[in-house]
């Protein structure tokens, strides 16, 4: 089942996030292949969308704010498995069960699609079954991209990290990254000491801006794809 946003206030950490049976209509419906067929749901920031091991009912496409989903490691650590921008797709799993959890990373609206439904349409309709086909490789390909971003040193894991980032924003001189430095540090096997260092040198060499602690300009891009090839 689902998690709704919380009534409290973000800051309050003991909040209670309950799970309503229907998901509730508020707000227009993206564009895409689930648009139609969906209901858009409100999410608090760090709210649980849905939990690792829970069945996997629902298909998702973020409308505004982030999303991260993630699992958590034996030894108590966080890995941050992707970050999901508005349009974009997730929960899509290949078995029954979510195989990570999904939070809001902000305040979030979330489009919610049984999928079960999806799954019905897309028997009749080819281009449906086409656009599910294409969101599956991506996402396989995306995991399996940032597989290899693991074997890099720190410096290079920032910079294509920046550089996805980039490529999924609408402006390509500046990006607004809605995430925290622990959630890229949990995203690339980092330390947040280790990212936040990282980001001065690249400040210093004259590489990026920080026009604040989340808004980011290139000066240099071609020095960072030079680090990310």
């Amino acid at each position: 089942m689902l998690t709704a946003a919380a009534t409290a206030k973000p800051e309050i950490k003991s909040s209670v996030y309950v799970r309503p049976s229907v998901p509730v209509r508020s707000g227009p419906l993206p564009e895409g292949p689930l648009g139609p067929m969906g209901a858009s749901m409100r999410f608090a920031r760090n709210a649980e969308v849905y939990g690792e091991d829970e069945p996997a009912e629902y298909f998702y496409q973020v409308i505004s704010g982030a999303v991260r989903t993630y699992r958590m490691l034996d030894d108590g650590r966080r890995q941050v498995i992707g970050f999901y921008l508005p349009g974009d797709i997730f929960g899509v799993e290949a078995g029954d069960v979510h195989l990570s959890s999904a939070e809001a990373i902000s305040d979030s609206q979330v489009l919610v699609v049984k999928r079960s439904s999806v799954m019905a349409r897309a028997e009749h309709e080819k281009d449906l079954s086409r656009q599910l086909w294409t969101l599956t490789v991506r996402e396989l390909q995306r995991v399996q991209q940032h597989s290899l971003v693991l074997i890099k040193n720190a410096e290079e894991r920032v910079a294509g990290f920046l550089l996805e980032m980039a490529s999924r924003c609408a402006s390509g001189v500046a990006i607004e990254l809605p995430m925290s430095r622990q959630d890229i540090a949990d995203y690339l096997g980092l330390t947040i000491e280790t990212v936040s260092r990282t980001f001065t040198q690249l400040v210093q060499s004259g590489v990026i801006v920080l026009e604040t602690s989340r808004r980011i300009q290139f000066r240099n891009r071609a020095a960072l794809s030079r680090l990310n090839a």
